[in-house]
């Protein structure tokens, strides 16, 4: 069951995303991105991998429903000859329709990217630059890399530590 009210906002706690909470995440998704998002770019990024369980993270109300959920997953950039670059694919970020503009996914983006920073990868995402650039994601990177299905480039942001370089070109894919 979703939340239906912006007062059930101000009881948020965020917990890991666990095996038990899949069904519920489901229905969160279709909800938020609708029952055709499978066909999504995104999608193909995070195939036959499984999400990053401590890189995700569930919001939950003041009873314990789910009313967000922010998934991590392996991506890699390949590029010739084999060479692989580890990143993060950040997203699907989805919150309660009835609950959005109350910060849920922004406080749940920082508590990914928090966890995020201590591994050695960059994170990646596909979303839109004027919500992502404060969180220090830009496009810059990412011109020169495909991907496995349409994208909007300008829609495709990485989060590189200062001074960090990623390589120009290569293709985007799931880390096995």
């Amino acid at each position: 069951m979703m939340a239906t009210n912006s007062a059930d906002a101000a009881a948020i706690r965020l917990e890991p995303l666990v095996e038990s909470m899949a069904e519920p995440v489901e229905r969160l998704l279709d909800l938020t991105f609708g029952y055709d998002r499978h066909g999504r770019t995104a999608y193909r990024l995070r195939e036959r991998v499984p999400a990053a369980a401590s890189l995700s993270c569930a919001a939950l109300d003041g009873e314990g429903r789910l009313v967000g959920s922010l998934q991590s997953w392996p991506l890699g950039l390949f590029g010739a000859e084999g060479a692989m670059t580890p990143l993060w694919l950040v997203g699907p970020i989805a919150v309660d329709p009835m609950l959005r503009n109350q910060g849920i996914g922004r406080a749940m983006l920082r508590h990914a990217l928090a966890a995020i920073d201590r591994t050695p990868f960059p994170a990646v995402l596909i979303g839109d630059p004027e919500y992502y650039g404060p969180f220090g994601f830009s496009a810059d990177a990412t011109g020169g890399w495909a991907v496995p299905g349409p994208v909007e480039r300008r829609r495709l942001l990485a989060r590189l530590a200062p001074g960090a370089v990623l390589p120009a070109t290569g293709l985007l894919g799931p880390r096995r």
